[in-house]
């Protein structure tokens, strides 16, 4: 009897493990940086694929692959496409941002249609022509996911009064002035 509880023990322990682990942020930067930066973003907002085209590359090469800095994207989704697209670039559960840089770097190829149901063909499209191998439906459909999403988007708005998107936080502070990777720069610099 004893080792049937302790077998039963060590199964919900291992299965709560998992679905513990199943969603993980997406996450670019030394873990254990002074710095962290939270960036709110919709993956249909023009503004955000700006900042992944003109800052992020910067900010990346300066302040989050040397380790000063780690940067959290976390979903603020503005629209019912954005929020699917956040379902699909959170799916892979790796934490991973190859997804989602794709789908802002190539935004224009797939934030298009007339209905969701053709928007999210388009998505699918999209993703099948750039070679990611994800579950369209399974994803979409996943409770958890579709939770995580979701409570981003209350944080956002609760906690740091996130009204539209990009917003960027450092260091559980509202950055204020322009989204240039100037103005960036210079706060961050501060805080080293």
């Amino acid at each position: 009897m004893k080792k049937i509880i302790f077998l039963l023990l060590i199964f919900f322990t291992t299965v709560l493990n998992v679905q513990a682990e199943e969603v993980k942020r997406i996450t670019v930067g030394n873990i254990d940086a002074k710095i962290t930066i939270i960036a709110f973003e919709s993956l249909t907002c023009s503004h955000c694929a700006n900042f992944h085209k003109n800052v992020f590359p910067e900010l990346k090469k300066d302040f989050l692959d040397t380790g000063i800095a780690k940067i959290e994207f976390r979903h603020f989704p503005l629209d019912i496409a954005a929020f699917n697209a956040s379902k699909i670039a959170q799916c892979k559960n790796d934490g991973n941002s190859d997804i989602l840089e794709s789908l802002y770097a190539n935004q224009q190829k797939w934030v298009k249609g007339s209905s969701i149901q053709e928007a999210n063909k388009n998505l699918q499209k999209f993703l099948k022509n750039e070679g990611f191998s994800v579950d369209f439906d399974s994803c979409i459909n996943n409770k958890e996911i579709e939770d995580f999403v979701l409570n981003d988007r209350i944080d956002g708005t609760k906690n740091f009064k996130v009204t539209s998107t990009p917003t960027i936080i450092i260091n559980n502070k509202k950055f204020e002035k322009a989204l240039t990777y100037k103005n960036l720069k210079k706060a961050l610099e501060k805080l080293i």
